[in-house]
């Protein structure tokens, strides 16, 4: 059944992506209230449905041979299996995206032209269709037709080159960043494509590509290189500001990230040094940076003194930046992160319940929607052949005994 709440209540996507981006940016609009028909592959469906280690758990603890992955990404669509590389299945994914308000899509350049499920083609059956592509490169440029993945756009877009210890060698980032990135700026050309269709009732073509994405996510690195000529190397250290980065304690690592010199006259006083906001190297943010490598030192003797708590106890009442470095399992049960309800708990046939991290989006007056588990490989086709399409029970049989579905 169509969502009937939410901030975009009434839209329908028609989601044919597969892995990390696009799903996400399906999932984004379902939470938003939007109804998403996800379509995947019979018998196969989504690839990440198999990528494991590590696997989902039955209530029993018992392993599902179904991957960890998916429900990261998939909560609140409605699943359906067609084989639209048949004709009788691509004209079926036509006859939904003739009602539907956006199709999300993530194959290479060209690849759904061969099906008649290009943006040109479904755009003459819908124009006020906004269809969005995430690819590795984007449709246009020479390497619009190179497959692309999260690791290969972090190094390609010289994310790595600026992650990691200075002489370590280039470094990822522990997270799918280009892909989080690509999934959120999906997002937000659809909403301003729907709009633009509000004012001017007109559909359009989102082109966005996992590489743009993560040149773009370059910010401070991208405009000192483009403005001044300098190759930053980011790391823990920030290249313009002192003291910001990590500090051993007794017992564990913290980060303190000052950035203002007020903060650091605050600073030294917890640290029981007062004198260093004096001292004429250390006065001013510039001439930090300048010498931190006579200041670091001093600050690491004096927190290797006393455990991590003792010290951020002391930085929080002075109203200096300053964090743990935790890890995913300090995330359980902490206090901020269910304040905010960022874990989400849904119930599962299989699991029990399935938990996944919730929407970062708060709306006052029209929260986020969490009313589907991420589903069952087709488990809503008939559902949305009958209701959507108006098929009837022996119509479905026919396309299912074809395997069209």
């Amino acid at each position: 059944m169509t969502v009937q709440h939410g901030a975009i209540a009434g839209l329908k996507v028609i989601d044919l992506t597969r892995v990390i981006a696009g799903p996400l940016a399906g999932q984004i609009l379902a939470d938003l209230g939007a109804d998403v028909i996800k379509v995947e592959r019979p018998d196969i469906g989504d690839d990440v449905r198999h990528l494991g280690p590590p696997w989902l758990k039955d209530k029993d603890g018992k392993e599902l041979k179904e991957a960890t992955y998916f429900p990261t990404v998939n909560r609140g669509k409605r699943s359906i299996t067609v084989d639209f590389a048949q004709p009788e299945g691509a004209a079926l994914v036509r006859d939904l995206v003739a009602n539907a308000d956006v199709l999300l899509e993530n194959f290479r350049p060209g690849t759904l032209e061969k099906y008649g499920l290009d943006y040109q083609a479904l755009s003459e059956i819908n124009p006020r269709l906004i269809y969005c592509s995430v690819t590795g490169f984007g449709q246009t440029g020479p390497y619009r037709d190179r497959a692309g993945y999260d690791f290969l756009m972090q190094g390609m877009s010289g994310v790595m080159s600026v992650t990691g210890k200075p002489g370590s060698g280039p470094t990822r980032a522990g997270l799918p960043i280009a892909d989080f990135s690509a999934g959120l700026t999906a997002v937000i050309g659809i909403l301003a494509a729907l709009n633009f269709r509000h004012t001017t009732g007109r559909g359009q073509c989102v082109d966005v590509a996992l590489f743009d994405c993560q040149v773009a996510m370059m910010l401070n690195v991208f405009s000192a290189w483009f403005n001044s000529g300098v190759a930053i190397q980011q790391a823990n250290d920030h290249p313009s500001a002192c003291p910001h980065g990590v500090f051993p304690t007794a017992d564990r690592h913290i980060i303190i990230a000052t950035m203002s010199d007020a903060q650091f006259v605050r600073l030294s006083r917890v640290l029981g040094h007062p004198e260093w906001a004096t001292n004429p190297l250390y006065v001013t943010n510039g001439g930090r940076v300048d010498n931190q490598a006579t200041l670091i030192p001093l600050m690491s003797a004096v927190l290797q003194s006393a455990p991590s708590k003792h010290w951020l106890d002391l930085l929080d009442m002075a109203n200096i930046p300053a964090g743990p470095i935790n890890t995913v399992s300090d995330l359980e049960g902490h206090p901020q992160v269910d304040a905010r309800e960022m874990v989400v708990s849904m119930p599962d046939e299989k699991m029990g319940q399935v938990r996944m991290a919730g929407n970062p989006v708060k709306l006052s007056a029209s929260p986020v929607v969490y009313d589907r588990a991420p589903p069952g490989l087709g488990e809503h086709t008939e559902e949305v052949l009958m209701n959507e399409l108006k098929l009837s029970p022996e119509a479905i049989s026919a396309l299912r005994k074809n395997s069209i579905i």
